[in-house]
């Protein structure tokens, strides 16, 4: 059943609105060159409590680069009657933020504490017999960052490298952010449900959270919504695509048919609070996700908020202990990944919003 969640004032999600409406003017400030180029083309915005969106609000270009000058460093500019205004249904390529919703089905199928081999024996070669499902979730499995699946022909031969890969470091000792740890938990949950990953989160999330606008591989009538992400080039892309717009970004997840436990799924900032707000009326789980992250929530950070981040541009974070939620889509990889700077922009948003949440709580004191 989808959550509530309708659109109402700061009033009445409990939010101090001067506080709240800091964001959007400074938000915009980084679509300004600074010192050459913006952190990002556009932006979308939202902010909510409880059942309440009181900030939903969209800046800047979906579209606005035809392609990028290496040599110039700039982004080569379309014409503005050809550049594409961002909205706030516009669709974005979340990345990394799809390896929540991965982790959110992994709850409801996978025992956390029980060893991958036991749904994927193949897994268990290179020493990998020990390792839970839980430490994937965590990052501590010892995998290192990522594998070259996209030079791998056939389905087979992609899991078949993930297979042969042994960890780097004992499995347990420590924490390696590695998009391979949700690429084997996809393969352990389509093993024991004999469903692939797109329809399990179909099934099991978008469609009964109301998520009408999540999913994987777009199609080409939606392409007006979806922001453009880089042109993506060797040597900073392992791919050799040209501007990408409307398909994956991520090159395993493109080598993969766009469906991939780590990133592939593309949604919009109202899908993604209808998102935060189920997952706050179950009280999680929280397995996978970043927890207390001042660099991307700001002064959100510190009173057990969780969230995540996506290489794109894309970030949420959820407070259980506010009932609020914050959400921040941008396409700050167009038109070149090497613009990407931080998430100063991220956690200035996050200040924000726990700065609203307190003075309001202070006011009705």
């Amino acid at each position: 059943m989808a959550p509530p969640l309708s659109r109402g004032t700061c009033p009445e999600a409990g939010l101090d609105a001067d506080e709240l409406n800091r964001i959007v003017p400074a938000l915009a400030g980084y679509l300004r060159p600074s010192p050459v180029h913006p952190w990002c083309a556009g932006a979308v915005v939202l902010a909510g409590r409880g059942e309440t969106v009181a900030l939903h609000e969209a800046m800047g270009w979906a579209v606005r680069y035809s392609g990028y000058d290496e040599a110039a460093d700039r982004g080569v500019e379309l014409p503005r009657g050809w550049r594409v205004p961002m909205r706030p249904d516009t669709l974005f390529d979340l990345a990394s933020l799809t390896k929540l919703f991965t982790a959110t089905l992994a709850a409801a199928h996978l025992d956390p504490d029980a060893p991958v081999a036991g749904y994927l024996p193949p897994f268990a070669a290179a020493g990998k017999e020990a390792v839970t499902v839980r430490q994937l979730l965590d990052h501590t499995s010892g995998f290192r960052p990522e594998l070259p699946f996209y030079d791998q022909p056939t389905a087979e031969e992609r899991a078949e490298l993930l297979w042969r890969e042994a960890p780097v470091h004992p499995p347990g000792s420590r924490r390696v952010y590695s998009d391979l740890n949700l690429i084997t938990v996809q393969y352990a949950l389509e093993a024991v449900t004999g469903r692939p990953l797109d329809r399990l989160i179909r099934d099991e999330i978008t469609v009964p959270y109301g998520m009408t606008d999540t999913r994987f591989n777009p199609s080409r009538k939606l392409l007006p919504r979806i922001a453009a992400m880089e042109d993506q080039r060797r040597p900073w892309g392992r791919l050799h695509r040209g501007m990408v717009h409307g398909v994956v970004h991520d090159e395993n997840a493109y080598a993969m048919g766009g469906v991939s436990g780590h990133a592939g799924l593309f949604s919009t900032a109202w899908d993604l609070a209808l998102f935060c707000r189920a997952l706050l009326d179950r009280g999680g789980p929280w397995n996978g996700f970043e927890k207390d992250q001042p660099s991307f929530m700001g002064e959100l950070a510190g009173g057990g908020a969780v969230g995540h981040t996506g290489f794109t541009g894309t970030s949420l974070v959820v407070d259980p202990a506010s009932g609020s939620f914050l959400v921040l889509l941008t396409n700050s990889v167009h038109p070149s990944r090497t613009w990407r700077e931080g998430s100063a922009p991220r956690a200035a948003a996050g200040t924000a919003l726990a700065r609203a949440i307190r003075k309001a709580a202070a006011d009705t004191a």
